[in-house]
């Protein structure tokens, strides 16, 4: 129920896979049930129908971008909301059964993102080998194990469950790629704010209005509301329809970010509110600590001209 932590939770698996171990960051999901999900939609409709507390998917990568499934089921059926992010560094391993040669390979597994963000090792280090698509990375570890391939590109926590050899290790071609996963819930009270915060939405435009996307970004800016990613996905209903989703730094109990939402409501054919949530943390540098409200427009700011204009309705000095 809404408010009650999460124990039974659901995950894209299968075993192995960096959902997994984004997963297992979270001390709860320690304590509790976990369950691999063959796939996305299986994950948030096990979540919507009450069997799972929460789900835990990949959003999005910094090399390959969002990863469109989740954000399309997203906005699809009964609300869901997202509680909480992880950001997750993504090492690519080559592992093998033990004795097997680098020499020797000739197939490897690999799910397509895998392969994509290693493309340039695989050039250049096995020009030959025939890069076979599996399903997950979990999958490519458990493939390689069972001998149905040579190889294969995994995590870390694949290669150690089926207890492969590592044959190379990062072998990604970008060394800093991220990989954000959310964790979803049924609809419940948010976390509270922390004052460093995301809050995620879906919205949908009038397709027929100039500038309905500027009337957007308008509310957003105005307020001083800092707009950190912007994705569009077709609706389905016709060329031209997308749903745009937005990640704005900001709480909903944040008096800005509220009239916002209220603009945004105002003046947009629909809008799914996705959550806000506790920002993930991760680098510890100075792109880690968030970025001030322009002046004039931080919170205190606000709640100061609101309580200056109620003075004047109601007649006090203000």
């Amino acid at each position: 129920m809404p408010g009650t932590p999460p124990s039974r939770f659901v995950y894209l698996g299968p075993e192995g896979t960096f959902t997994e171990q984004a997963l297992r960051t979270i001390p709860a999901a320690e304590r509790g049930a976990r369950t691999p999900a063959r796939s996305v939609p299986e994950a948030l409709d096990g979540v919507r129908s009450g069997d799972f507390d929460a789900a835990v998917v990949p959003l999005e990568n910094s090399v390959g971008g969002a990863v469109a499934v989740t954000l399309d089921e997203l906005v699809a059926g009964d609300p869901l909301v997202i509680t909480r992010e992880i950001v997750l560094s993504v090492r690519f391993q080559l592992a093998a059964r033990s004795g097997t040669q680098r020499s020797g390979i000739r197939t490897v597994a690999a799910h397509p993102q895998a392969s994509a963000q290693c493309r340039h090792w695989l050039r250049a280090h096995l020009p030959d080998a025939t890069v076979v698509d599996v399903l997950s990375n979990g999958a490519a570890a458990a493939d390689a194990a069972d001998g149905r391939y040579d190889a294969a590109i995994c995590a870390p926590i694949g290669a150690r469950r089926h207890r492969l050899a590592i044959l190379a290790a990062s072998i990604a071609d970008h060394e800093d790629a991220v990989t954000r996963f959310v964790m979803v819930c049924r609809p419940g009270p948010p976390p509270p704010p922390t004052g460093d915060d995301v809050t995620s939405l879906a919205v949908y435009i009038a397709h027929d209005r100039v500038g309905a996307l500027l009337a957007v970004l308008t509310e957003l800016s105005v307020r001083g509301i800092n707009l950190t990613r912007i994705e569009s996905r077709p609706t389905g209903e016709g060329l031209g329809r997308y749903a745009f989703f937005l990640d704005c730094t900001g709480h909903v109990a944040d008096v800005r970010l509220g009239e916002a939402l209220q603009g945004l409501r105002r003046t947009c054919a629909d809008v799914r509110f996705l959550g806000s949530y506790p920002r993930h943390r991760w680098t510890g540098t100075a792109a880690d600590v968030p970025l001030p409200a322009p002046p004039g427009l931080s919170d205190a700011d606000v709640a100061d001209s609101l309580a200056w204009l109620s003075r004047i309705r109601a007649g006090q000095p203000a």
